[in-house]
Parts: structure tokens; C-alpha cells; sequence
């Protein structure tokens, strides 16, 4: 059974930047793409950005377009979030997470990992 583990988080001043990691247990590991996600205080859990396992696709929130950037090693079974020009206001949760296929909704998610910017 594949699980998820985001790790990297911690506490930076606005401007700063930080990466983070979430790798993927289990012997197999097959998905079509993976994707982070936060959450905010009081606030609904929101897309940040998306990639393709294979093709290495990717898909940005305007909120992060330009500053974060999502990457993978597939022989680690690892995926990145680099966070530059970090804002108050990026701060959250993040959750890594996985979905199997062309329009199905991301399954399988990591414990999630905090990301706290201070002005």
C-alpha cells in the first residue's frame, strides 16, 4: 500500500525560500500525477500545483505562478515544492497527493507538512 510523506516545512521570514519533499512508500508505485494542495487557518484546502508523472506536466495556482516551482524524481518516487518570494499569506499546510488518472479526483494524501511565513 503506498503512503505519503511530505517533509520540509518550518518557520521563514517573507522573502525567503523553502523546499519541500513528499515521498512515496511501497514497492509499487503507479499514479498519472501528483499534486500539492494547502490549507490555511478556517480556510478550505486549496490546488497549489500539479505534475504529470510521465510527461512532467505542470499546472500552477495564480497565487504561486512564478514563485513555486513543482518537480519529481521518479526513481525516487519523490516529488518537490521549491517556494520562492515566500509571503505571509503562503502560509498553510501542505499536502502532497496523488491521483490515478485523466479526471479522477486526488485518493491518496500525505499527513501534510507546515509552512509558516512571518512578516
Amino acid at each position: 500500500q503506498v503512503q505519503l510523506h511530505e517533509s520540509g516545512g518550518g518557520l521563514v521570514l517573507a522573502g525567503d525560500s523553502l523546499k519541500l519533499s513528499c515521498e512515496a512508500s511501497g514497492r509499487t508505485f503507479r499514479t498519472y500525477a501528483m499534486g500539492w494542495f494547502r490549507q490555511a487557518p478556517g480556510k478550505e484546502r486549496d490546488f497549489v500545483a500539479e505534475i504529470t508523472w510521465i510527461g512532467g506536466s505542470t499546472h500552477y495556482a495564480d497565487a504561486v505562478q512564478g514563485r513555486f516551482t513543482i518537480s519529481k524524481d521518479n526513481t525516487k518516487k519523490t516529488l518537490y515544492l521549491q517556494m520562492n518570494s515566500l509571503k505571509p499569506e503562503d502560509t498553510a499546510v501542505y499536502y502532497c497527493a496523488t491521483r490515478d488518472g485523466v479526471g479522477l479526483e486526488y485518493e491518496r494524501w500525505g499527513q501534510g507538512t507546515q509552512v509558516t511565513v512571518s512578516s
